[in-house]
């Protein structure tokens, strides 16, 4: 016991010195955990590294800021209290922690004030962007960083050229663009990918359509929208066709019934298919697949342009991609391997003409149905190419993950595919493969009516955020770039609603709702950084200034509850790797943003000590720091001043 007690006070002493090795720790809290596991080994006669595995956050304050379940200890449960009760009596005094509180079968243990404020808010103001981030989860092996980081594929977005950028992409694009972030800040070496629907005979329609209807001064200014409007235009024809078409062909199978002469109706069939749009498109098609060069050169130039475009919209996003892949991307020969391989393993049957996967055969994946991987006519399908597609990248990349981040109505697409690369063999792939799935987005809708493109959506939410902005005239003048603030409080608004509630989760689109500074919005969580920088602004202090503040003056409830929440921004953004939700950080911000929205009437800057004055604007600057972390892991673009302020709030702290 003497040496615990000797080795606690001697890590206590270390880290309340703040020695660099304390400063330049991943997570602040990880001290913490190991002090408390080596005093508590010894007693509990456990290994310290599976009482620092157990060793988990509380839901609030009153229970203290780490706790321990006794039983996870693999404690009898008849046991536990009692164990617990012997356990906290023995818990030896520490510079860092409080003697523990003994909760039933669960140690509560409450972090020392001063050496954590210390501790932590010194650690944000060194580490700056970095507090948060903790490069060791990334790597291959944490103890040979020689062996390099892990890699992970993140496919998102994903829109089809030439159709509405719908609801479902919108979705892709915010949880995809966040998940990259994360794994990013947990060390992985990360590759976004955008997989086009850029392949298949609606391309055939589009240059038919743009050879009709087609304008290259269109073109060139927005190749997205006018390659849907002229597609839309086609569809006019080739929609009426299509459905004179089947009329004869139902026509063609009574008189086929009745045993009646059909060859008039059989030459009407062919004459109105060999001459119909759809015929047109086909065969255009078919010139793409033979690698016609005059028709992929027209193919290649709609996908480039709507590319570029899609590039201004992502950049608005704060999104860059690594690659812009695509259905076009998979070659055919790599699809008929694939096709081989599923027939040489007999994992694909014959159905009538057309190739199989009956996964009903096996109990265990009954529910995934039958897959079809070609059709009768030979051509392959979006499962067949995704097939092609997922070797082709292992082969490439060689990832230690992939995330597929695509709506909840894939989920069946994604099962069978990942079912059927195991049964091919591909073990190695299917077991590293992940679909991140997302519930709809239900009544989103511009001020002009349906959504097709997300810049309409960005458009109009940028627009009533301007508007809000205007109603406080004084403010407005202060912003040196009022629209591009609105614009990206419109993108803020829209993001966070979109991450507001778990992935899986329908919700409703409201513009009214997401651009309020009121409640859980984006507009307040930008509100409440801006609130920080004009308290910087206010205090006219430097950063050498900070670094000297005495935060042993930091001793209001108001102030230390604030550090304990800042100290563990580094376990949310480790325990959001597990849940891979948004919320997860979301709310967490909210949480935190809320406790500085009602401190500023207690710790104010403006007009106090000096000295007071220092600690308490590092205590701020810390806040906003991690604010500022926060918001950019999730994709949003912090802003310095905001034109908004809540009526109790009028005089800055």
């Amino acid at each position: 016991m003497a040496s615990t007690n000797k080795a606690g006070s001697s890590a206590a002493q270390t880290h309340t010195g703040h020695s660099s090795a304390a400063l330049e720790a991943s997570n602040p809290v990880d001290i913490y955990r190991s002090h408390i596991s080596d005093m508590l080994a010894p007693i509990a006669e456990k290994p310290a590294k599976d009482i620092y595995d157990r060793l988990s956050w509380t839901q609030t304050f009153d229970k203290g800021d780490l706790g321990l379940a006794v039983p996870a200890l693999r404690v009898p449960p008849k046991e536990a209290s009692a164990k617990a009760a012997e356990w906290g009596a023995n818990v030896p005094m520490s510079d860092l922690v409080e003697r523990p509180v003994v909760a039933g079968t669960f140690l509560q243990f409450f972090f020392k004030p001063q050496p954590l404020t210390k501790l932590v808010v010194r650690s944000i103001l060194q580490k700056k962007k970095l507090y948060g981030t903790n490069p060791k989860l990334g790597l291959r092996d944490e103890s040979d960083p020689s062996k390099g980081k892990k890699r992970i594929i993140v496919e998102f977005s994903s829109p089809n050229i030439a159709k509405p950028f719908h609801a479902g992409h919108l979705r892709s694009t915010i949880i995809g663009g966040f998940l990259a972030n994360l794994y990013e800040a947990a060390g992985w070496e990360v590759i976004r990918m955008n997989y086009l629907g850029d392949w298949g005979r609606q391309f055939g329609l589009l240059a038919e359509a743009f050879r009709m209807y087609g304008s290259e001064e269109k073109l060139q200014k927005d190749p997205i929208s006018h390659l849907f409007d002229i597609y839309v235009e086609i569809n006019k024809i080739s929609k009426p066709e299509e459905d004179e078409i089947n009329e004869k062909k139902k026509e063609l199978e009574q008189a086929e019934k009745d045993g009646k002469d059909t060859t008039s109706i059989e030459k009407e069939i062919q004459s109105l298919e060999a001459k119909s749009v759809n015929e047109k498109a086909r065969q255009y098609f078919k010139r793409m697949e033979d690698g016609d060069e005059a028709a992929l050169a027209i193919w290649k130039r709609f996908r480039d342009l709507s590319i570029e475009r899609y590039k201004k919209t992502y950049s608005r996003l704060n999104i860059q991609y690594d690659y812009y892949s695509g259905e076009s991307q998979v070659e055919m020969a790599r699809m008929e391997r694939a096709a081989q391989q599923l027939e040489r393993s007999g994992v694909s049957e014959d159905s009538k003409g057309a190739v199989i996967v009956d996964l009903t055969k096996d109990p265990k994946t009954k529910k995934l149905g039958k897959a079809l991987v070609r059709k009768r006519d030979g051509s392959t399908l979006y499962l067949t190419r995704d097939i092609g597609e997922a070797v082709k990248r292992f082969e490439l990349y060689n990832f230690d993950k992939m995330l597929y981040v695509a709506a909840s109505q894939q989920d069946l697409h994604f099962a069978q595919l990942f079912k059927i690369l195991e049964l091919m063999g591909h073990q190695d792939i299917a077991e590293k493969v992940q679909h991140i799935n997302f519930g709809m987005v239900q009544g989103m809708s511009t001020r002009k009516g349906t959504v097709k493109f997300l810049d309409d959506i960005l458009r109009d939410v940028g627009e009533k955020m301007h508007e809000v902005m205007q109603k406080n005239e004084t403010k407005y003048q202060q912003v040196d770039n009022p629209e591009q603030t609105a614009d990206t409080l419109g993108i803020t608004a829209v993001m966070v609603q979109d991450m507001s509630g778990k992935r899986i989760n329908n919700y409703e689109f409201s513009l009214e709702r997401m651009t309020s500074f009121e409640g859980d919005t984006g507009p307040y969580l930008q509100y409440a950084h801006a609130r920080l920088c004009s308290i910087t602004r206010k205090a006219g202090l430097t950063a050498a200034d900070l670094e000297t503040a005495d935060l042993s003056l930091l001793q209001e409830s108001h102030a230390v509850n604030l550090v304990r929440a800042l100290s563990s921004w580094p376990d949310v953004v480790q325990n959001t790797l597990k849940t891979q939700e948004p919320v997860t950080v979301l709310s967490y911000l909210f949480k935190m943003t809320h406790m500085l929205s009602s401190s500023y009437d207690v710790l104010k800057v403006v007009g106090s000590e000096p000295e007071v004055k220092k600690a308490r604007m590092a205590l701020y600057e810390a806040a906003r720091q991690v604010l500022n972390n926060g918001m950019k892991l999730l994709g949003l673009s912090p802003v310095e001043r905001s034109v908004y302020e809540r009526a109790k709030h009028m005089i800055e702290p």
